[in-house]
């Protein structure tokens, strides 16, 4: 049985964290801004940052598993 979390995880997070989809991290006037659809190389960075983060302490920290069927 193949074990799902990593693939469920990284797609939640990717789509949560896209730079200006939800929210951008610094933005252009204010350090969070909502909804914008922009983005810059400096927010791209922070963004990858927390996803690494993030995905560190889901999978290997509190050890996520999902396994289907």
């Amino acid at each position: 049985m193949a074990d799902w979390a990593p693939v469920f995880i990284g797609l939640v997070l990717f789509i949560l964290l896209s730079p200006g989809l939800l929210f951008q991290i610094p933005g252009k006037c204010r350090i969070i801004e909502f909804g914008n659809f922009q983005t810059s190389g400096l927010s791209i960075l922070v963004h990858a940052v927390i996803y690494f983060a993030l995905i560190a302490i889901f999978l290997l920290a509190i050890g996520v598993h999902m396994y289907l069927g």
